[in-house]
């Protein structure tokens, strides 16, 4: 409705071409449009008339309402077109109809502004992708069936596959990552309708300012500021929020109010078009910015799905809203992947070592091994400063001798820190071998080791074991066989996080400052080379004080469970097909309890897949989180119900594979299922799957595929049989019952 009058010709025929989409939804279309189709006929010269304006009201409106403008419907598939022209961003998101035409739910036209207006062609498309999405976010976020966007740029089809991206890239990734879309190409001949919203006439193509080049010198002492969708977002919300309104107000002014007035404000501070308090930004009340927020530092690989202090401590290094504290522990206590991931606290006291009193003085080192093979490695050398708890992971082989382990460490740990004074490691062969204890000796280390089979001795190493074994598990794929590639991102990771025996993070303590991690760019409050080398002493001070007072742990909480609830089962007595255990998840479910057979008994209601006893004891249990305030989860769909009566599940991806003796088998992931409750499958039923089949070599092109298969996607029906009937024209399978009587495999954490 916001279409402004065409000026010309060109507009007329623009705005006749969208429209003319639609018009079998409109009544009389040809005799509305009459005076406008009349505008562009030959040798007809432009005059914009008031019978032509009446036409294009009617048109927007009849486009705009019933039966062409249709309300969205969750339970059916959505389609996003988008374009993008010099001077705006064009997108139409549609579903179909009863009558099985194609129907739009909602229009976006939108102009750049000054950066976006700098953006190259392919960046541009990108944008109206990301824009279209946020802007229906509403309808489109965490959709269970996939949304389908089409562009007219083809690059972009990879875009979501891409192995490496620039920052800007890098932040839309992790914006949209809680979107379900795949992105198609449609040349631009077929994409006249969103092509059109990009090039409407009253987006003004503002010229672009001459550029002139500078001189580097000229630019020292500044520091670049980048656009940052999420700061944009927080400006913009601000003057939505009513209780902020006299805040806002009052610190823009301050300076002007009575002393017993301006002292309620000292705290505050506004710059840069953003209200800050004690260095923090405020964040408005809106749900969005704060989830986002809540999401990029906790779900990110980068801050790791660390705990909730630890997330809680990464965000208030920018941001302040009210009750941070309360939702930051809801968010983290509600997420799925840290409670299936996580392992089950062991309370055993550790027999802690003498405090150290410099940093990279004392180090503690161990090996994570047996891991599955990633890049040639299969093993972890952990490194560990234990005064400020800073750590270097390093891939190697389990098979390395004592020479390469001392190459290992001058390489990755020497050059960086210097000799330490003593060590202490664990008792295993490598460590105790004659080649070591010899190097220690000739550079005056003095090897302290743990006692033998306590690793609690050594608690340093051995937590921080704990911890990147969860990292790995939160992220690595199925096959567990990527986990080297993630090994950098564990370590910055672990080195930001604030530890609770030090209260400081391990940069803070090494560097005096913490690390650039986010995208945002804004000024902060930097000391200078003084008062830095001041306060490190201070701060190595704090450490050691906090050190000191970090010597006990509270134990475990008695807890009792009732009929109804649902828990995490502990899965350390349960095999699975995954290729290491270290970096399988910790528990399984979440499962309902069915019976409280005693105060320490409880019996629980397990799929038929599971073939194992179903009564636990409450060590073996720990209490699920539902998360009912953010809404990450998406509930289970109900079975589709085919024309014979039987449900139908669909396939949604290949998990993992086996050959056995009577042939291939594929663990199968069900669309709207949890990974408990995977299956397999012979590899030729699969192969009757061509979507299934090319997304499977398009996430391992090195799989081992069926003798049935045919590359050109035409698998054949097999004939009767319907307790396993597969269909060749998508990816459903039909049974009078999903499939039970195959082993069940492990669930996942996060998928390939």
């Amino acid at each position: 409705m916001e279409w402004g009058a065409p000026r010309k010709i060109k507009e007329v025929q623009a705005f006749l071409g969208f429209v003319n989409f639609y018009r079998r939804f409109i009544a009389e279309f040809s005799k509305i449009a009459r005076p406008l189709h009349d505008l562009t006929k030959k040798d007809t010269r432009f005059e914009w008339s008031q019978e032509c304006q009446q036409a294009f009201e009617e048109i927007k409106k009849r486009v705009s309402q019933d039966p062409v403008l249709i309300h969205p419907d969750p339970d059916k598939p959505f389609i996003l077109e988008t374009d993008a022209s010099g001077i705006a961003i064009g997108a139409i998101l549609s579903q179909r109809g009863e009558d099985g035409y194609l129907h739009p739910v909602a229009y976006l036209s939108k102009s750049y502004n000054d950066a976006q207006r700098n953006y190259d062609t392919a960046n541009k498309e990108l944008l109206a992708i990301v824009e279209s999405l946020k802007h229906w976010r509403i309808y489109l976020e965490g959709t269970i069936l996939p949304v389908t966007v089409f562009t007219d740029h083809q690059n972009l089809e990879r875009w979501k596959n891409a192995e490496t991206f620039n920052r800007r890239h890098a932040r839309w990734h992790m914006e949209l990552a809680s979107f379900n879309f795949e992105i198609h190409y449609r040349p631009g001949k077929m994409s006249n309708k969103p092509d059109a919203l990009s090039r409407r006439h009253d987006h003004e193509d503002i010229p672009n300012p001459q550029q002139i080049m500078i001189n580097a010198e000229q630019f020292k002492g500044f520091k670049a500021n980048i656009e940052i969708d999420i700061i944009s977002m927080i400006r913009e919300s601000l003057s939505d929020d009513e209780s902020l309104t006299t805040l806002i107000e009052s610190t823009k002014k301050k300076e002007y109010l009575p002393p017993s007035i301006r002292k309620q404000y000292d705290k505050y501070e506004w710059r840069e078009n953003l209200l800050w308090y004690e260095g923090q930004i405020v964040i408005p009340e809106n749900k969005e910015i704060r989830l986002a927020i809540l999401e990029m530092h906790h779900d990110n690989p980068i801050a790791g799905h660390q705990g909730q202090a630890r997330t809680l401590e990464l965000i208030s290094r920018r941001y302040y809203w009210p009750a941070m504290k309360q939702q930051v522990n809801r968010f983290v206590e509600t997420c799925e992947i840290c409670q299936r991931s996580k392992g089950h606290k062991q309370y055993a006291p550790p027999k802690p070592l003498p405090i150290p009193q410099k940093p990279w003085e004392d180090i503690a080192y161990d090996f994570i091994v047996k891991l599955p093979e990633s890049q040639g490695m299969d093993s972890i050398l952990v490194v560990i400063d234990r005064f400020s708890w800073q750590a270097h992971f390093i891939p190697c082989l389990e098979s390395t001798n004592a020479e390469g382990v001392a190459d290992l460490f001058i390489k990755e740990v020497w050059k960086l820190h210097g000799l330490p004074k003593t060590t202490v490691s664990d008792r295993g062969a490598t460590f105790n071998s004659q080649f070591l204890k010899a190097l220690y000796t000739k550079l005056g280390i003095n090897p302290k080791f743990s006692t033998a089979f306590h690793p609690e001795t050594d608690g340093i190493t051995e937590r921080t074991n704990q911890w990147l074994e969860g990292f790995l598990r939160s992220f690595c794929n199925y096959r567990q066989d990527d986990w080297v590639r993630w090994l950098p991102i564990a370590e910055f990771c672990h080195n930001n996080q604030v530890n609770s025996a030090t209260g400081k993070t391990a940069f803070k303590t090494i560097y005096g400052l913490h690390p650039r991690w986010d995208l945002v760019d804004l000024e902060v409050n930097a000391p200078n080379a003084a008062d830095m080398a001041d306060s490190m002493q201070e701060i190595w001070d704090e450490v050691i004080a906090s050190m000191e007072f970090y010597r006990s742990k509270e134990g475990d909480p008695k807890r009792e469970y009732k009929v109804g609830d649902k828990v995490w089962l502990v899965g350390q007595n349960i095999t699975t097909r995954r290729p290491s255990k270290k970096l399988d998840n910790k528990k399984l479910g979440p499962f309902v309890i069915s019976e409280k057979i005693s105060s320490h008994v409880y019996r629980l209601e397990l799929p038929k897949t599971m073939r194992t006893h179903n009564v636990f004891h409450i060590n073996l249990l720990t209490p699920f989180t539902e998360d009912k305030d953010f809404h990450r989860r998406q509930a289970r769909p109900p079975p589709i119900v085919t024309e014979e009566g039987e449900e139908e599940y669909e396939v949604d991806h290949v998990v993992a594979w086996e050959q056995r003796k009577n042939g291939l088998y594929y663990q199968i992931r069900w669309k709207g299922y949890d990974p408990i409750e995977d299956t397999r499958e012979r590899a030729e039923k699969i192969a009757e799957l061509p979507q299934i089949m090319e997304d499977l070599l398009k996430r391992h092109p090195k799989a081992p595929l069926p003798k049935n298969y045919k590359p050109n996607g035409k698998g054949y029906k097999r004939a009767g049989g319907k307790a396993s009937n597969f269909t060749t024209s998508n990816s459903s399978f039909t049974s009078n019952q999903r499939p039970t009587n195959l082993t069940l495999l492990n669930p996942l954490s996060v998928t390939t």
